[in-house]
């Protein structure tokens, strides 16, 4: 048990400490997207809304933020994957960050809202700069 635990923690604190505030970021940019499409969705009326290709959503979540993928499918634990093994596990992450910067990509070039465009940039570049 002692060489697993050697072999699979965290080399230092500044390791530890630059995780955990990269972790913390992404949690904040879920908050950010829910608040932009809050922003985006409470002046719609309710025209607007039954004739959006989000009805159901709104059908089934109102105004508020229920964070789901394109599909519809909810966020849940199961989209996290760990293997337990370091290497591993910052892989998926890394892949993670590219799957979320072409998510802001394909945003960007369906969006003509000037702010809306000011937020997924900033978004898109902090995934860069994970990535790196």
């Amino acid at each position: 048990m002692r060489y697993l635990s050697q072999r699979f923690s965290m080399p230092n604190e500044v390791t530890r400490s630059t995780l955990n505030d990269i972790g913390t970021e992404e949690l904040a940019h879920l908050e950010m997207v829910g608040t932009l499409v809050r922003q985006l969705a409470k002046n719609a009326t309710t025209g607007q809304i039954e004739n959006s290709p989000l009805a159901q959503y709104f059908m089934d979540h109102g105004r508020g933020v229920y964070p789901a993928d394109a599909s519809g499918n909810p966020w849940n634990a199961a989209t996290i994957a760990v293997s337990s093994d370091p290497i591993t596990d910052l892989v998926e992450d890394l892949a993670a960050e590219q799957k979320a910067r072409a998510t802001y990509d394909n945003i960007l070039r369906f969006s003509d809202d000037p702010d809306v465009n000011k937020v997924i940039k900033f978004l898109r570049e902090r995934e860069v700069v994970h990535f790196q």
